[in-house]
Parts: structure tokens; C-alpha cells; sequence
């Protein structure tokens, strides 16, 4: 397979889903109704055309016909006067509008045919489009139906609630977001300590350790003087 065949038969096959996907039921059941009013139309005015030959041809019959029967009688009577040369004369027109009565009502046979052929024709298509306009709403109101269905289904399995879904959990994100900046907001303006304090509070801490020191050594030197004099105690004894 060339390239080029290749890739006709890819524009092609693209195309014709742009075709398939750009379709809407309804535009196109409608187009079709009209394409076939116009057929309809275009048949009615060749259905009368032809009925109006049809009627032409019939009127010339008839007049040919009554000329044959008026020459038949004028051949007769100009014998009974015997005027033979007249009654030649009559019987050649006789045999003349004979000919044509023939080829008329052969052309009024033909005309009348073809009239009722095209009646016909026409009741067909009237009666297809008269089905065609009563199963379009039918497709229709399926087309409706199909569309809505597809619209709730795409919105059930997400393709809704998947927009929506991801909007709630970004608010929901800045809530958080704003929330944790007020509690930090709030932390920051809570009083705070200065700097003095924190260095008396630092040398009161200093004080307390230093007085605890003196006092342990006191105790401490409190027992080595009531040590000795215990001693001597007991040696007195």
C-alpha cells in the first residue's frame, strides 16, 4: 500500500468521524423530512404536467375521431348527390384525420400510462413520508431520552462530581490554610516577655541555686561541729 493512498484512506476515515460526531439526530431526522417535502413537490408538479398532457392528448383523440365521423357522413351524402369528386375529396380527409385520431389516442394511451405511474409514485412517497414524520418524533423523543440519560451517567460516574470534587477539596484546603494562619496569628499576638524580665527571672533562678548551695554547705558544716563534741561525750562516759 503507497503512502499517499495511506493517507487518503486516514483524511477519510478522519473526516468521516468529524462527520459522524458533528451529526445531530434531530437537525438531520428534520433535513431529511424537507429533502423529502421537496421530492414530494417536484413529483406533484411532474404528476400534473403529465395529467395535463394526458388530457391534451385525449382532447385532440376525441376532436380527430368527431372529424372522422363528420367526413363519414359528408363522404355518404355527396354520393347520394352524386358528387363522386367531393366524396373523394372527403374520404381522403376522412382516412387523413383517421390517422391522426390513431397516433392520438396512441399518445393519449402512452400519456395516460405514465400519468398513473407518477400518481402512484406519488402516494408511495406520500404515504413514506406521512411514516417517516410519525417515527421522527418517535426518534426524537429516543434522542432526547438517550441525550438526558447520557448527561445523569456522565454526572454519576464523575465527570461531574469530579469538577466539583477537586473545587470542595481546594476550598477546603484554603479553610484549613486560613484557619492555622489565624491560630499563628494568634500565638504571635499573645503578650509577650521582655527582656528585663527574662534576666531577672534568669538571676532570680541564680539566686535560688546559689542560696540553696550556701545552705547546703552550712548543714554540712553544721555536722562536723556536733560530731566532735559526741566524742567526747563518750569518752567521758
Amino acid at each position: 500500500m503507497s503512502i499517499f493512498k495511506r493517507l487518503r484512506d486516514l483524511t477519510v476515515a478522519s473526516v468521516n468521524d468529524a462527520l459522524d460526531s458533528m451529526e445531530d439526530p434531530v437537525v438531520m431526522l428534520n433535513q431529511y423530512m424537507r429533502d423529502m417535502e421537496v421530492e414530494i413537490g417536484q413529483v406533484e408538479v411532474a404528476v400534473a404536467r403529465q395529467v395535463a398532457l394526458e388530457k391534451k392528448f385525449r382532447q385532440q383523440w376525441e376532436e380527430a375521431v368527431t372529424l372522422v365521423e363528420k367526413r363519414d357522413r359528408q363522404v355518404k351524402l355527396a354520393l347520394v348527390e352524386q358528387e363522386d369528386e367531393l366524396a373523394r375529396r372527403a374520404l381522403i380527409d376522412k382516412k387523413q384525420f383517421e390517422a391522426r385520431a390513431q397516433e392520438y389516442e396512441e399518445l393519449y394511451r402512452t400519456a395516460s400510462e405514465a400519468a398513473a405511474q407518477m400518481r402512484e409514485k406519488l402516494t408511495e412517497l406520500k404515504e413514506e413520508f406521512y411514516k417517516m414524520r410519525a417515527k421522527r418524533f418517535t426518534l426524537m423523543a429516543r434522542a432526547q431520552v438517550a441525550r438526558t440519560q447520557k448527561q445523569v451517567n456522565q454526572a454519576v460516574t464523575g465527570i461531574g462530581t469530579q469538577t466539583a470534587g477537586r473545587g470542595f477539596a481546594r476550598m477546603e484546603e484554603k479553610v484549613n490554610r486560613m484557619e492555622a494562619e489565624a491560630q499563628l496569628s494568634g500565638k504571635w499576638r499573645q503578650p509577650s516577655v521582655g527582656l528585663e524580665d527574662a534576666l531577672l527571672a534568669l538571676e532570680k533562678d541564680e539566686l535560688d541555686d546559689e542560696l540553696a548551695a550556701i545552705k547546703a554547705a552550712m548543714e554540712k558544716k553544721a555536722d562536723k561541729v556536733e560530731k566532735p563534741g559526741a566524742a567526747a561525750k563518750s569518752g567521758e562516759a
